[in-house]
């Protein structure tokens, strides 16, 4: 009858499971943490450590989040968590951006608008109230992914401190002179009834009409003077232009040619009709071309400068190198072109540089209150300092109201909206081209990128309206800032280039809103100066004090004696409100600058790669507004979530379902999001998909399993009692630390440089290259067999233990329930969580120099290489059918002197690491089979002897012991004898 010897054996044996369950298991985790206050202990555990703060950008408190959000927060977590392994003091601060038009919408759809069903006051109110109502849900599915900050004492911008230290912030800015009034084209749309800052405004395709109109020529004898002929006879004369924007014809009062450019005037055929239009030589061809009209003669050449009536610019300004210089000279002497439809209208010839001839007419029509351009040319023909003569009308129209409709006194099209104008002015157009009162050349629709707003998705106007402006010129914003790009550091690099080129090329910042949910633009404008209040600075400071006890509602129901006295009859009180890009930007004064745990510049800040031109922008030039450096240390960009198909993740696409972190965090669990952000290499696109993530969770399983194996295998082991001293360490044992030391120097570098799709990489191949393949393998055999205290089993335990302790710590920042997990199961006493310890200390690189040829890692990489060559033969072996398990065979290598003395210095136990049940040496031979390690040849064959039930191995000595006549010879001394006695592997 056979004895049972499995009582004998090792076994391993864990409390930690094989399967996660992480879905169900980790909301339970959370609640643990805050119950804990784990963040609070990791603050006081970090007291007086280096800093490390990581600036949080502010989601929008409105709605659930999304992948997107998950993959930032998820990003910052691993960075604040990593450093705070690293020894740093990283707190984490959320916050919210509180204030603005979405939260507005969403309110009007409860309660009504503001001063119609309900007061504005009431409505802030709402509106504060719903913000803090979306805050809480997302905060709930924020700390669900893992996170760790201080969640219930979070930054909001609509907290009545915060608030106040906007209002400060403005004040600063103003004092410093950034701040400007002006009445200036901006990103206007017409559906929020708003204007919009730039990182508000989103590029897609819109269909066009594409129009080339004929100005007519009603001064004739001007025109041909400066064309230098002596005149056209009774042939009607049209400027033309084209435009995609037909709709603001009507606020035309100027046509503008580059001054540089050569004019043709060109008498031709069109439609049957004999007429001369203007348009620029290079692009005459083209135009007659999209005409369908027949030239007939060239009648005069002449330059923009030639043909103006005012030149706005020679060459860019020296100042600024804008394209407008700052002199103007006079040219034709009187106004000689007429509006095409709005009857006693002059139109002007202006030239400046921005005119190009890429395409068009080389004529741009030019409509003050529509257009960037449009309004700095005119603006600089009509500046005060220069003395307009009396024909030229420095007014200009201002047709469109902020719904976009046409204002009552508009000529012909009071009342219409400016998404339907386009064709009944094209209409009107192609009317009076009958009688040449105006002229239709070419009509088509056109495709082509336009300007969105990013809320509704409609197309936005450039409408001339008075707002405040924190201009990039008055005081030199714009240089200042990009010196300070020049001290920060951008990961990935070309985000430096990204944003030098929207500072280099941005206009003055529009920070006004006609809002009624946002931060007041707390100032006092004198009412015929328009100048601020001499003691804006001290008004500024009164105001925020009281905004801080009652919030913005102080501003709004003040009344401007209480500061001003009697002089409150000179002054306006500002009705405006902030850009919520204002509120979000200048954080780094209302946050880092006022919460003690954390300080200003940041290190870090990270978001989006759209925030080049939002956050990170706003930033940026508020800082440098206030106090002339960038409010950061490094910039670290991460791309968007798309599809397996490359398309962004949009639930208008139909492409998010299964895919929102809430639905994730139900079946697989927060760690697996985590695992994928991780994985994912975050400086492109970060695709996402169920199959994805699925291949994600097979990762995550294997090294939740490798790390099950460790634990399993410590069984019985007290660290206190049972950790071997290295110097006593098998050599194979100290060879796997030695890989886990240089590891574990790769993994900090990387997390130090935020590379963490290497970690993920770097941590796979260990688990299932070193580990796994080899060293885990190799040690079965003494882990199970030999004596459970001797010191082969322990010196195993020992190696296993320390990897164990570095490896939770490497995962914590990314797999952090997992690591909390494994934390708990870990032998030896220890700090309460993973999260308040530091990288490991206690693992050793192989001795340098040693006189011990098996402490080298040169040894170990000959031995394994050799090792990998007799796996080779053994499977070739079984595949036929010679041997089968590696154990039931017998190895003969046949190896060159060098390489055999490498191997003899493990004696016997090189068949363990070799995993077989005999080897033996022999010089190198014909014999055997070459191998792709130089100098080796193996010949594998069919042990002939029983195998020991124990250990498997096949021995001559089974079978020869009388009491134990089924096991081997070691095996019977580690059963019941003093115990094998290792030394190397």
């Amino acid at each position: 009858m056979s004895t049972d010897y499995k009582p004998t054996l090792n076994l391993p044996d864990t409390g930690f499971a094989m399967k996660a369950n992480l879905a169900q298991r980790e909301p339970a985790w959370v609640a643990e943490w805050q119950e804990k206050k784990l963040y609070e202990q990791i603050r006081e555990a970090r007291k007086g450590a280096p800093k490390f703060i990581l600036h949080d950008g502010p989601p929008y408190a409105n709605g659930d989040i999304h992948l997107g959000h998950a993959v930032n927060k998820v990003l910052k977590d691993i960075i604040v968590k990593s450093k705070s392994m690293a020894g740093f003091d990283a707190p984490y601060v959320p916050g919210w951006d509180c204030h603005g038009l979405p939260i507005e919408l969403n309110v009007e759809k409860k309660v009504g608008k503001a001063g119609v069903k309900v007061s504005p006051k009431e409505f802030r109110q709402h509106c504060r109230d719903y913000a803090q109502s979306q805050v809480e849900k997302q905060r709930t599915d924020f700390m669900r992914l893992g996170i760790l900050g201080d969640w219930f004492n979070p930054y909001l911008t609509m907290n009545y401190g915060q608030e106040a230290d906007i209002i400060r912030s403005l004040g600063r800015i103003a004092h410093n002179g950034h701040l400007q009034k002006g009445f200036k084209p901006v990103n206007w749309c017409v559906d929020c009834g708003s204007a919009l800052a730039e990182a508000e405004v989103e590029y897609y395709d819109k269909t066009s009409d594409a129009v080339d109109v004929g100005f007519p020529v009603t001064n004739t004898a001007l025109l041909t003077q400066a064309f230098g002929i002596a005149d056209v006879g009774n042939l009607p004369v049209f400027l033309v232009i084209w435009t995609t924007t037909p709709w603001t014809l009507p606020a035309n009062h100027a046509i503008s040619v580059n001054p540089a450019f050569n004019y043709v005037l060109a008498k031709i055929n069109h439609e049957g009709r004999e007429l001369a239009i203007v348009v620029a030589e290079a692009l005459l061809e083209a135009c007659l071309a999209r005409y369908g009209a027949e030239l007939h003669e060239v009648l005069g050449v002449a330059t923009g400068a030639a043909i103006a009536n005012f030149v706005a610019v020679n060459e860019p300004s020296a100042e600024d190198g804008k394209l407008f210089n700052k002199s103007v000279t006079a040219g034709v002497s009187a106004p000689y072109v007429s509006h095409p439809f709005i009857a006693g209208r002059h139109v002007y010839v202006l030239a400046g540089n921005h005119v190009t001839a890429d395409s068009g007419t080389g004529l741009v029509h030019t409509a003050p209150a529509h257009g960037v351009d449009d309004f700095l040319i005119w603006s600089l023909v009509t500046d005060p300092s220069w003395a307009l003569p009396e024909w030229f009308d420095r007014e200009f129209s201002k047709p469109v109201d902020g719904g976009g409709v046409f204002l009552p006194a508009t000529p012909l099209f009071a009342g219409l909206h400016v998404t339907k104008a386009n064709q009944p002015i094209i209409d009107e157009v192609k009317e009076r081209s009958q009688d040449n009162r105006a002229l239709l050349l070419a009509h088509k629709k056109i495709q082509h990128s336009y300007p969105h707003c990013w809320r509704h998705k409609t197309p936005i106007i450039f409408r001339a309206t008075p707002q405040w402006f924190i201009s990039m010129e008055q005081k030199g914003l714009r240089p200042a800032a990009m010196e300070a790009i020049q001290g920060v550091q951008w990961v990935p690099d070309w985000g430096q280039a990204r944003i030098e080129g929207m500072i280099d090329g941005r206009p003055d910042w529009c920070i006004s809103r006609q809002r009624t949910w946002g931060v007041p633009i707390a100032l006092f404008v004198h009412k015929e100066t328009g100048e601020l209040h001499p003691d804006t600075e001290a008004l500024i400071e009164k105001v925020a004090l009281k905004v801080e006890q009652e919030g913005i509602d102080a501003w709004f129901d003040l009344q401007p004696a209480e500061l001003l006295g009697d002089d409150a009859a000179n002054y306006d009180k500002v009705s405006d409100t902030l850009d919520v890009w204002f509120d979000s930007g200048v954080t780094h004064s209302a946050v880092l600058e006022r919460r003690p745990e954390l300080k200003f510049p940041a290190d870090i800040y990270l978001e989006g790669s759209d925030q080049h031109r939002g956050w990170f922008q706003s930033s940026l030039l508020t800082a440098v507004a206030m106090y002339g450096t960038a409010p950061y240390k490094t910039v670290l960009t991460h791309g968007f979530t798309v599809d397996s198909k490359g398309n962004k993740l949009s639930k208008s696409m139909g492409n998010t379902k299964g895919l929102e972190p809430q639905d994730v965090t139900k079946t697989l669990g927060a760690d697996i999001i985590r695992l994928w952000v991780a994985a994912t290499d975050y400086r492109g696109e970060m695709s996402v998909s169920t199959e994805i993530l699925t291949r994600t969770s097979d990762a995550y399983r294997r090294l939740r399993n490798t790390m099950r194996y460790l634990l399993s295998n410590l069984v019985g082991f007290d660290p206190a009692q049972h950790l071997v001293p290295v110097e006593q360490m098998m050599s194979l044992d100290r060879w796997i630390m030695d890989r886990a030391f240089l590891l574990q120097e790769d993994i900090k570098a990387a997390y130090e440089t935020f590379q963490f799709h290497q970690i993920y990489h770097k941590l796979n191949n260990f688990c299932v290259g070193d580990l796994s393949a080899v060293y885990l393998d190799i040690i079965k055999d003494r882990q199970y067999t030999t004596k459970a205290d001797a010191l082969a089993r322990r010196s195993a335990q020992t190696a296993l233990f320390h990897i164990a302790e570095a490896f939770v710590r490497w995962i914590a920042p990314i797999m952090s329930f997992t690591a909390h997990e494994i934390w708990a199961e870990l032998p030896g006493v220890r700090a309460d969580s993973v999260f308040l310890a530091t990288w490991y200390e206690h693992l050793q690189a192989l001795p340098a120099g040693s006189t011990d040829a098996t402490l080298s890692t040169e040894f170990w990489e000959q031995v394994l290489a050799v090792k990998t060559a007799v796996n080779k033969e053994i499977e070739e072996a079984r595949n036929r059918k010679e041997v089968g398990k590696a154990l039931s065979a017998e190895v003969d290598l046949y190896v060159a002197p060098e390489l055999k003395a490498t191997l003899a210095a493990l004696g016997d136990e090189l068949r363990f690491v070799l995993i077989t049940s005999a080897v033996r040496l022999h010089d190198l031979g014909e014999q055997g089979v070459a191998t792709d390690v130089q100098g080796l040849r193996v010949a594998v064959t069919a042990s002939t002897y029983q195998s020991c039930v124990r250990c498997w191995h096949h021995l001559a000595d089974v079978g020869t012991h009388a009491e134990h006549p089924e096991l081997c010879g070691r095996c019977v001394v580690n059963v019941v004898g003093a115990g094998e006695v290792r030394k190397f592997a």
